[in-house]
């Protein structure tokens, strides 16, 4: 029963991170034109451009690596979930990471790059799902060092073999 608690709540996530991203996507493409750069809070501007690559413009121009990739890497988060989806906490990483991928793997099937609409000073435009792919490995390596020490703890307290 826990397992689907927390492949209902990691569902959830994704759903989330997918819609928000998709709405900004859409708001973004309809306000401005490609190309085009607005002033939206100080230190962020909002912007509507094309990336080719993975998150924050790396491996520009190269569209089958980044499909082969994210395949792979999505399969196994998918794998090591499956495995361990009794673990506290793990389906919210496992959420961020797999919705970020749905919502630029929408826009690679819709637009062939991904849309980004954020940008940062000294720093490549980003979207939603790159945000929430970025936090979501954050979060991920938390969570499992965290449950780790919990266990090692469990372990102390054990007695050991005869």
């Amino acid at each position: 029963m826990r397992a689907r608690v927390a492949w209902l709540r990691a569902s959830l996530v994704l759903a989330a991170v997918v819609v928000v991203d998709q709405g900004f996507k859409l708001w973004v493409t309809g306000a401005l034109e490609r190309g085009e750069r607005r002033d939206l809070l100080p230190l962020v501007d909002l912007v509507n451009s094309r990336n080719t690559g993975v998150a924050f413009g790396l491996l520009q121009d190269s569209a089958a690596l980044v499909g082969v990739a994210v395949g792979l890497a999505v399969a196994a988060l998918l794998v090591y979930f499956a495995c361990n989806a009794s673990r506290p906490v793990l389906w919210l990483p496992v959420g961020m990471l797999l919705g970020g991928a749905v919502g630029n793997v929408i826009d690679r099937l819709r637009e062939g790059a991904v849309i980004d609409f954020l940008k940062l000073p000294a720093w490549p435009a980003f979207n939603v799902a790159d945000a929430a792919i970025t936090v979501g490995v954050v979060v991920l390596f938390v969570v499992v060092e965290l449950n780790a020490r919990a266990e090692r703890r469990a372990d102390d307290g054990a007695p050991g073999p005869a």
